[in-house]
């Protein structure tokens, strides 16, 4: 019975939760309205700080240890300047705190307070005692290095600059560092997501989201233009998060200094206060307060309020969590809705930019994008080239044309090489290339996003999305000086920022969702179609939303552009044809005999779709005709990740699998006749400019030819029905005709040489800055 009641009882609240949250919702709704009516922005002229000196502000409450342990350290690396001031703060400590201060440290000001102001009324009464334009707050369980100031005093050179956080360690080596002073957050399904980054790259000044209240030294004077700690995050959690994002709004900068070192014994004072409910109750309070006070675009605040509303719901049936909000978290913040915003009202009239540029600007390559690049165009620009497979050794025709394009970019551009690879052993293979570039780096096994019923982002993207990698990317950025992000393959295209001044580029490999459709008109029906179309209905507006984002669109073919701008005519201005897809054709000895009779070659990487669709088309509908007229004739199988024998027919023994080879050139020698049955996907199949760089006849698809052949019999033989396909390959078999792969060499030395195709890449490079920087 009592369960039946309790069951009962949160029905009647689930009802009423959503009046419940429409009313902070419709609240806030009219409160900006209001202020867009009779509110002001407030100005901001004083210039930055004297970097000279500083004051050190300590709030503490009943920490008498923690004094004891940990004050010396910052009185002696305080001790260096005259007017370096140390400031306690006692929050009405019970424990003899002031006098021992009193006592034992007489240099050190002591702010005795009557009463517990919490964190931030204490440190604000700290900051309105302080004499210096910097002030360093510290925890009272922070232990600092001899040297943390002056790399804190370096920071503020610019005068935008607001904050500066310290490096942080733990007193223990051992515990994981989940604190580091690299601060990164995000919005995401309606709520603020933070975090702190280690990444032992970071050895300068970088761009962080806030500086953490116990460990960071802040402008005085803009400190109190914002308003300095809110009450309404009281009594403890979110108050420094909430100061950054304020400043980033404003305009200023927040950095992080990892040369400032000081050691944190975690929650050294709070943990031992409260209890973990209680800090958890507290931290989900503010989470939704943070929200109601700065959140100003009205599609996120909606977005908000549906998951703040559907979080609470949750969380009435399957327990609190603190990655979802909580019914009393949402009544705890009611109860707080007038303090809330009066609140708000302040942070628009100090907010000089959005929500969206607030929450990009702290990143590192939008930091760069924003603050860092100029009007020039450089003559040698800095590239970041990011690879979703590996590149060495070219295992697929999409690691033909990016190694053969690195090779000769790396004389056009600094270029700085990400690669993901499966596994480590991989590394050793790019060890050439990385020698190559500027720079190297890499991530091995990266974990995507995992699947979720109903997402509308397509497999292939979700695939490849992940935080590590994001970051990796803007540290580049911004300690490269990239001018110019070259992005391989749209599934990578999550990854195109919306940048002011760098340029960002997108290979089209193949157009997915062209690939993809291309797959759902072969014949039969599946679980694979039903996945495919799926898939198509996700890849499609993703790709093309994705594609409005950059600025410049690599194709291989002009089909290729005409089809995208058939869906998108907008994308045309902004479509490069043949920038990329070619060969070295230096490389390829053209050769018309020597050759194996009878012999048919296949290559391909068969971890590709389209590669395992095709062999498997040619071995079941095409093969059989072609031995019943040449019983001597047999298939020869070359790629990486080949299928097992079994998957194909006997064929008394017609067939061969090798798998993968060294180098390709060897089998497009050795053979007779390349075939390309390819039936689906898109752009140019490197595999056909490598066996007409070489001599070796060819019958393709139309599909196959994309792009290269369009009259069968000029550069190769086009079919698309299986009998039509044989009999090709018979009569090549029968008589190779010389004219015909002589033409097909001199189509690729002319218009495939990747030599001359990346010196053209590296001209549209320049054009794109110029039009992107307005020059």
């Amino acid at each position: 019975m009592t369960r039946l009641l309790q069951f009962i009882q949160n029905l009647i609240i689930l009802v009423l939760l959503p009046v419940a949250a429409f009313i902070p919702f419709a609240t806030l709704l009219v409160t900006d309205l209001v202020w867009k009516l009779v509110g002001r922005k407030r100005t901001w002229t004083l210039p930055g700080p004297q970097r000279q000196s500083a004051s050190v502000v300590i709030p503490n409450w009943n920490g008498r240890d923690l004094l004891e342990r940990y004050l010396p350290s910052v009185v002696a690396a305080m001790s260096g300047h005259p007017a370096n001031e140390v400031i306690v703060v006692d929050n009405g400590s019970e424990d003899g705190s002031a006098d021992y201060v009193r006592q034992h440290f007489p240099g050190v000001r002591l702010l005795a307070l009557p009463q517990n102001l919490g964190f931030g009324g204490g440190s604000n009464a700290g900051f309105r005692a302080a004499t210096n334009d910097i002030v360093v707050l510290l925890n009272s369980d922070m232990r600092v290095a001899p040297d943390f100031l002056p790399p804190l005093l370096e920071g503020f050179s610019d005068p935008d600059v607001f904050a500066v956080s310290c490096q942080i360690f733990f007193s223990d080596p051992k515990k994981p560092r989940q604190e580091t002073g690299l601060t990164q957050a995000a919005w995401r399904d309606g709520a603020l997501r933070v975090r702190h980054r280690l990444d032992d790259e970071v050895q300068q000044l970088f761009p962080c989201f806030y500086g953490g209240g116990g460990s960071c030294a802040f402008d005085r004077r803009k400190f109190f233009d914002l308003g300095g700690f809110d009450s309404l995050l009281a009594p403890f959690y979110l108050e420094d998060t909430d100061l950054g994002y304020l400043a980033w709004k404003r305009g200023w900068k927040v950095l992080y200094q990892p040369q400032s070192h000081v050691w944190h014994e975690h929650r050294g004072t709070i943990g031992k206060k409260f209890t973990q409910a209680y800090i958890d109750s507290i931290l989900q309070k503010n989470f939704l307060l943070f929200a109601w006070k700065n959140i100003h675009q009205t599609t996120w605040l909606a977005e908000h309020f549906f998951f703040a509303t559907a979080g609470a719901a949750v969380s009435l049936f399957a327990g609190t969590s603190p990655e979802r909000a909580s019914l009393a978290g949402l009544w705890c913040a009611l109860r707080q809705l007038p303090a809330a915003i009066a609140s708000r009202c302040q942070a628009r009239s100090l907010a000089t930019i959005s929500d969206t540029e607030a929450f990009y600007r702290p990143l590192a390559g939008y930091y760069r994008d924003r603050f860092q690049t100029t009007a020039n165009i450089p003559e040698k620009p800095s590239v970041l080239f990011l690879s979703p497979y590996p590149i060495e050794p070219p295992v697929h025709g999409g690691g033909v044309f990016m190694s053969q394009t690195l090779r000769h970019l790396v004389d056009h551009a600094d270029v700085h090489l990400v690669v993901l690879l499966d596994h480590a052993s991989q590394i050793a293979d790019h060890d050439g290339m990385a020698a190559r570039c500027r720079s190297f780096h890499h991530l091995v096994r990266m974990h995507g996003e995992s699947h979720t019923i109903g997402s509308l982002k397509p497999h292939a993207v979700r695939e490849f999305a992940n935080g590590d990698l994001e970051w990796m990317l803007h540290r580049i950025i911004y300690q490269h000086g990239v001018d110019v992000l070259q992005i391989e393959y749209a599934n990578m295209g999550q990854y195109a920022p919306a940048f002011d001044r760098i340029a960002t580029c997108v290979f089209e490999h193949d157009v997915y969702f062209q690939s993809i459709a291309r797959q759902l008109r072969q014949p039969g029906f599946s679980l694979r179609k039903i996945q495919a179309s799926l898939e198509y209905l996700r890849a499609l507006p993703y790709e093309l939303k994705m594609l409005e984002r950059v600025d410049d669109i690599q194709v291989c073919t002009r089909d290729n552009g005409e089809y995208l701008t058939s869906f998108s005519p907008s994308l045309a201005p902004r479509i490069a044809v043949n920038l990329r897809a070619g060969i070295d054709a230096d490389r390829y000895e053209f050769r018309t005999d020597g050759r194996l009779a009878n012999s048919i070659l296949f290559v391909g990487s068969f971890r590709h779709l389209p590669n395992q669709e095709a062999l498997q088309w040619f071995a079941q509908h095409v093969m059989p005709h072609v031995l019943t007229h040449n019983p001597d004739a047999k298939l020869v199988c070359v790629g990486s990740d080949p299928p097992p024998r079994h998957a194909l027919p006997s064929l008394g023994g017609a067939i061969e699998i090798r798998g993968f080879v060294e180098d390709v050139r060897t089998a497009f020698y050795e053979h007779t006749v390349f075939i390309c049955p390819i039936l689906s996907g898109s752009g140019v199949r490197v595999k056909l400019l490598e066996a007409f760089a070489c001599g070796i006849p060819v019958v393709s698809t139309t599909v196959g030819a994309e792009g290269l052949g369009r009259n069968d019999g000029e550069f190769c033989r086009l079919a698309d029905d299986p009998q039509q396909f044989a009999q090709a390959v018979i009569e090549l078999l029968a008589a190779p005709p010389a004219g015909m792969t002589q033409r097909a060499r001199t189509e690729v030395a002319q218009n495939w040489n990747m030599r001359v195709i990346t010196q053209r890449l590296a001209q549209r490079y320049q054009q794109v800055l110029a039009r992107k920087r307005g020059v």
